[in-house]
């Protein structure tokens, strides 16, 4: 990153930038909290007092970050619901001593539970950034000032947010002394909801894609598996006309025997996915954790498994019809001499 503290200052000038509320500066890091045998990876933040009205956070036990930590460098920490439920369970968590990356931090507030939501907090521990700064981070510019990873800024009103973005880039090139490209970015909320709406977009089609590739091959296999079957019960179909049975009866026949075998194969699948995704969830939780980046695990939804069964009888009404139209079309007498 190039941003830097006096950078975040500098964007509270009101004469340079008076569409801007409030600036917040950030250090991101993640780590491994400890209390008692109890332990969990978060994101760590680094954060000054601004950081609550930027972010509208709302604090359940305790306080946030205040001015006497940043100036003092103290070892304090603001645990999030999640990583607060984790490590303390019903105990009260204020005031208790927890270890980060092996230090020890004195728990000054706990945040309320806003779930786990890609702009909300899942599991992050918030710090006075300059503790952060001398005790993780260490950082500076060849001119001596600490490094930041972001500026969180909040404009006067929604109308201003084009015109704070503007005075931001406009001092940040000044400071920077930039000619060229920026060497930084000035992303609105709505810029991020749009990168994400593009390429959750862009996930959907790519997966929609591999799932009807997917169906068709095994469309095309049923579709084999009942033409073999076809051929191989020519005499019993040829035995069935004799008696009475009409093209209808066994068209019927065959296509439902091709819905019933996809959509038991549907329901083996919904029945695997569900057993797994416990297993799932555990994998994928611990490598986010790891990595101070939560994430939501699986959830069955009973929409979904309705719509994987509907799709698999579809397939399957699909993949039987040249099968069983075949089927129905045989004359009884060449059938029955079928060797």
């Amino acid at each position: 990153s190039t941003l830097t503290m006096q950078d975040a200052e500098a964007l509270l000038d009101p004469l340079f930038a008076p569409s801007v509320k409030a600036v917040a500066p950030q250090i991101n890091t993640s780590g491994t909290i400890v209390f008692g045998r109890e332990n969990t990876g978060a994101q760590l933040i680094g954060v000054t007092p601004d950081y609550a009205t930027v972010r509208n956070v709302s604090v359940d036990k305790g306080q946030f970050i205040n001015p006497a930590h940043i100036r003092n460098n103290l070892d304090v920490a603001v645990l999030s619901a999640s990583v607060a439920e984790t490590l303390f369970g019903t105990r009260d968590p204020l005031n208790e001593l927890i270890r980060i990356n092996g230090r020890q931090f004195i728990v000054v507030g706990v945040l309320a539970d806003t779930g786990a939501t890609f702009f909300g907090f899942g599991d992050q521990v918030f710090i006075p950034i300059s503790t952060a700064h001398h005790r993780m981070s260490r950082q500076h510019t060849t001119h001596g000032e600490a490094i930041v990873d972001a500026i969180d800024v909040q404009a006067a009103t929604q109308e201003s947010i084009d015109d704070a973005q503007l005075e931001i880039a406009s001092i940040l090139r000044l400071r920077h002394q930039v000619t060229d490209e920026n060497d930084f970015e000035v992303d609105t909320l709505q810029d991020l909801i749009e990168t994400v709406n593009q390429v959750t977009t862009v996930l959907v089609l790519f997966l929609g894609t591999v799932a009807g590739i997917s169906l068709l091959v095994g469309g095309i296999g049923v579709m084999n598996i009942m033409l073999v079957s076809v051929t191989e019960r020519t005499r019993e179909i040829g035995i069935r006309k004799a008696m009475g049975a009409k093209r209808r009866d066994i068209l019927l026949q065959f296509i439902t025997e091709a819905v019933f075998l996809t959509t038991t194969g549907g329901i083996i699948g919904l029945l695997l996915s569900f057993a797994m995704s416990p297993l799932t969830n555990l994998i994928v939780g611990n490598v986010g954790n790891r990595g101070g980046n939560p994430v939501e695990g699986l959830v069955f939804h009973p929409d979904v498994a309705i719509l994987a069964l509907s799709v698999s009888a579809i397939v399957g009404l699909l993949s039987g019809i040249y099968p069983a139209l075949r089927a129905a079309r045989m004359h009884p007498i060449d059938a029955l001499h079928y060797e």
